[in-house]
């Protein structure tokens, strides 16, 4: 069974910058699409980033320019820079993994991030 942890959120200031991290329990990012999701309160699950094996990386519009996801592969890690944060970056993160083998979905538990004005 694939763990996913996810760990770096927290509460900065707008304009300010985070770095989440998500940890794997094995080697599941190679090869798979590896992404980030937020949710806000009283809204829906949204893509943030995503990696896939065979395309480019994806990035909602909202966090273009801003967000970066990147993945190290030695480390069973995916990481998320955030910066130039806004009030509206505000919500649950998750970290997800499609394995593409069997469309077997993961998510870690969410870790929070939130920016004040």
């Amino acid at each position: 069974q694939v763990q996913l942890v996810e760990s770096g959120g927290g509460l900065v200031q707008a304009g300010g910058s985070l770095r989440l991290s998500c940890a794997a329990s094995g080697n599941i990012f190679s090869g798979n699409t590896v992404g980030w999701h937020r949710q806000a309160p009283g809204k829906q699950r949204e893509l943030v980033a995503a990696i896939f094996p065979d395309s480019p990386t994806t990035y909602a519009d909202s966090v273009k320019g801003r967000f970066t996801i990147t993945i190290d592969n030695a480390k069973n890690t995916v990481y998320l820079q955030m910066n130039s944060l806004k009030p509206e970056d505000t919500a649950v993160y998750y970290c997800n993994v499609v394995r593409l083998s069997d469309y077997a979905d993961y998510w870690g538990q969410g870790t929070q991030v939130t920016v004040s004005s």
